[in-house]
């Protein structure tokens, strides 16, 4: 273990040595190590090699991308760990939307759960946690966003069964089915991922330095061009299209008056998920799969993009949006939430009694004393 991490240390050293001297004589084109890829194309052998060598990130890419997964870790892991406890462990009576809210926040939990190792790697430019780490780290960047967006489109379903078909809820609502649904959504998005850690092809290899770009490889495979845009269908665009119809369905039913069986609670419930789950996928999925998509029909390197990083920041994100999600589903988790807001402001107020009596008690004694 010694003998490699000195033959690693060295080898990143000569890397540095070798780039600055590059760099030192020709202007770095800057490189993205977010969502796209520093890799460049020489058109004769169609070949994809790193770009590495005559590139660099930009510093403050670095340091957002440090500060913000630094953010996006601790308060992601705390809402859903959260999330999971009150859905998972205190609900006494667990319906279908409880099931799908703990299968949002486990796959938010295990994508998070990799946050820690992009932070060393922007912290330190340098990748020491070998390639099945690197690889498992890319996998997970495709296959959060496609699971999400599942669950999202079963919770559509699930709204659209409550509004629309109620005398059907029993049904079509039943824990079970909610299960098998769930499961299947995993196998599935498992399944498509799994060839991207197993892949044969893997331009990184050509580099010296101990780096991680397989996201960067995995886009710029162009002859798994066809397999990106059938998952970009398939994980984007039908769950949307499933979730888009729901909800014109549901709106038409209360614009109509055919939900005037329905509680007032229910309905306000239905629209605030309805309403959270549409600002959640335009704001955090839909600009990070234009952006995919726009890049592979990229044909030559580009350089570093700023739209690319910011949509990944955003898809990101959604991992601690799904906060006002799990607050309007649960009664148990608003509760939570706020006796953790009163325990805090509590514990403010006890704070400022004790100052406020210690300081009477010093100006007593000071006053004793002078008398």
């Amino acid at each position: 273990m010694a003998k490699r991490a000195t033959a690693s240390t060295v080898q990143y050293k000569h890397y540095r040595k070798q780039r600055w001297q590059i760099t030192s004589i020709t202007p770095a084109a800057p490189v993205n190590d977010s969502l796209l890829g520093s890799l460049r194309t020489t058109s004769d052998t169609n070949t994809f090699m790193p770009a590495i060598m005559d590139s660099h990130v930009p510093q403050v890419y670095r340091t957002v991308s440090l500060v913000f997964y630094t953010i996006i870790f601790i308060i992601g892991t705390v809402v859903n760990l959260t999330a999971l406890w009150v859905f998972a462990l205190t609900t006494k009576r667990r319906n279908s939307i409880s099931i799908y809210m703990i299968n949002v926040a486990l796959v938010d939990l295990v994508f998070i759960l990799m946050l820690p190792f992009r932070v060393v790697y922007y912290s330190q430019d340098y990748w020491p946690f070998g390639d099945v780490f690197c690889r498992i780290n890319a996998a997970l960047t495709v296959l959060y966003p496609c699971l999400a967006l599942w669950l999202f489109a079963l919770i559509s379903t699930d709204r659209y069964v409550a509004i629309v078909q109620p005398r059907h809820t029993r049904e079509l609502k039943s824990i079970n089915k909610a299960l098998l649904s769930c499961a299947g959504v995993w196998v599935m998005t498992l399944g498509s991922t799994a060839p991207l850690v197993l892949m044969e092809e893997d331009p990184d290899k050509a580099s010296n330095f101990t780096t991680c770009i397989k996201m960067h490889d995995i886009i710029y495979l162009r002859r798994d061009n066809p397999v990106h845009f059938a998952r970009i269908v398939f994980f984007f665009l039908v769950p949307v299209c499933i979730m888009v119809g729901c909800y014109m369905i549901i709106v038409d039913n209360l614009i109509h008056g055919r939900t005037s069986k329905l509680k007032p609670k229910v309905k306000q419930k239905s629209i605030r998920i309805i309403i959270t789950l549409i600002v959640q996928v335009l704001v955090c999925f839909v600009p990070f799969h234009i952006c995919f998509a726009s890049l592979l029909l990229v044909r030559e390197w580009q350089g570093y993009n700023t739209w690319g990083t910011f949509t990944t920041f955003m898809m990101n994100s959604s991992t601690v949006l799904n906060i006002i999600l799990f607050y309007i589903v649960s009664k148990q988790f608003q509760d939570r939430v706020i006796s953790v807001i009163l325990y805090r402001n509590y514990l403010r107020s006890v704070r400022r009694k004790s100052r406020h009596t210690n300081s009477i008690r010093s100006l007593s004694n000071l006053t004793s004393a002078i008398i």
